[in-house]
């Protein structure tokens, strides 16, 4: 392989791992055995084959949730298609359409659709009280579960979510229509003058959230996570809720604070080097 070759592949192969193309490339693959081999072995054995390379695929997949989707994706449009027979076969690449529609390649690094449940924020509302009209935010708002949970927690905020998916951000528009729903990157989207910012990411995005936290937002506000953590900083609050998740909270220090953090940081590096 060539120099050019070898940098293209080292540029496409990680883009392929990004999520959700795994799935629709998986559902889209399986198919094709399916229908390759389908000929020769028949509908039942083919059926198998493309179930078992699709498993095969999945099982690449680092996260159990993201296994099941993979996998399940062509068995369950499989057994759908008995009550679809006469129909073209065009229709089964909508399913993988409709999830690369969901999660524009933007956001592919980002967290999957997962809903906050209702009451989640309840018991933090408790411990952060919030003034009239303070602007809270969730950050990847998805349907707009989160938005429902921030509202029914402070009912006296002006509660705004963004979300880059067109879809999303339209269907959570419609469920939500007492909140401001932005369509556009959470990471592009300035945090300054909100008082508290909500997010249910992923392990890997919390260490981006807490730096766009410590920048954006003023001394005294406050970024809430449901279920992960920041590396390293230790929340303020930590709150357990049912199901085995932890909502975390922290609030953002004072100019005093940061300085202290910094000269703690360089008189370490400074002592490390003089070993």
């Amino acid at each position: 392989m060539d120099a050019a070759a070898s940098a293209l592949a080292h540029r496409v192969v990680p883009w392929l791992g990004r999520w959700p193309l795994p799935a629709a490339a998986t559902w889209i693959f399986a198919w094709g055995v399916f229908a390759a081999v389908r000929p020769a072995l028949g509908t039942a054995s083919a059926a198998v084959l493309a179930g078992a390379a699709a498993l095969v695929v999945a099982w690449r997949e680092p996260r159990p949730w993201r296994r099941a989707i993979v996998a399940l994706g062509f068995p369950v449009s499989a057994l759908a298609s008995g009550a679809a027979a006469g129909w073209p076969a065009w229709v089964w690449l909508l399913p993988p359409a409709l999830l690369l529609l969901a999660y524009p390649r933007r956001a592919w690094g980002d967290a999957p659709l997962f809903p906050t449940p209702a009451g989640a924020l309840d018991a933090l509302a408790a411990r952060i009280a919030l003034p009239a009209g303070a602007r809270v935010l969730d950050a990847g708002c998805g349907l707009g579960d989160g938005l429902r949970a921030l509202h029914r927690a402070w009912p006296q905020a002006q509660v705004e979510g963004v979300e880059l998916s067109p879809a999303l951000a339209w269907l959570a528009r419609r469920r939500c229509p007492w909140a401001r729903v932005d369509r556009a990157d959470m990471w592009a989207r300035p945090w300054q003058g909100v008082a508290l910012v909500y997010l249910f990411q992923r392990p890997e995005s919390m260490a981006r959230a807490w730096d766009k936290a410590r920048a954006e937002l003023a001394p005294g506000s406050w970024l809430v996570s449901l279920a992960f953590e920041v590396q390293g900083q230790p929340p303020t609050l930590s709150l357990p809720l049912d199901g085995g998740r932890v909502l975390h909270a922290w609030r953002i220090p004072g100019p005093t604070a940061r300085g202290s953090a910094r000269r703690q940081r360089a008189g370490s590096t400074r002592a490390h080097r003089r070993r």
